[in-house]
């Protein structure tokens, strides 16, 4: 997920710092959600190939595990990821509708 890992004298006031027995051993600087939605891209392309170059299913289910993991809340998020599939962002809302759509009611 590209988080950091620092010495507790080094943490920030965003950081978090994991403790053992009381005593702080080292903290956690967590990615902007910018740079997260680039390393999800960068691990779904590891399992799946060039994502530009997956057939529309594969691209459905692609955008489908993007929106599980939150990353069409991130500004430009439609853009970044309509850019790494090699589609137009028309096509990013229409999966997402689609898949909206499909869901039961709750």
């Amino acid at each position: 997920m590209g988080a950091e890992i620092l010495t507790p004298g080094d943490a920030r006031g965003d950081d978090v710092v994991l403790s053992w027995d009381g005593e702080p051993v080292l903290a956690v600087r967590l990615p902007r959600l910018a740079d997260s939605l680039d390393h999800i891209l960068a691990d779904l392309e590891r399992r799946h190939g060039p994502l530009a170059d997956l057939g529309r299913k594969e691209k459905q289910t692609v955008v489908r595990i993007l929106e599980e993991r939150g990353a069409f809340s991130v500004r430009h998020g439609v853009e970044t990821v309509a850019s790494a599939l090699g589609v137009s962002r028309f096509t990013v809302y229409n999966y997402l509708n689609r898949e909206n759509a499909a869901r039961p009611a709750e």
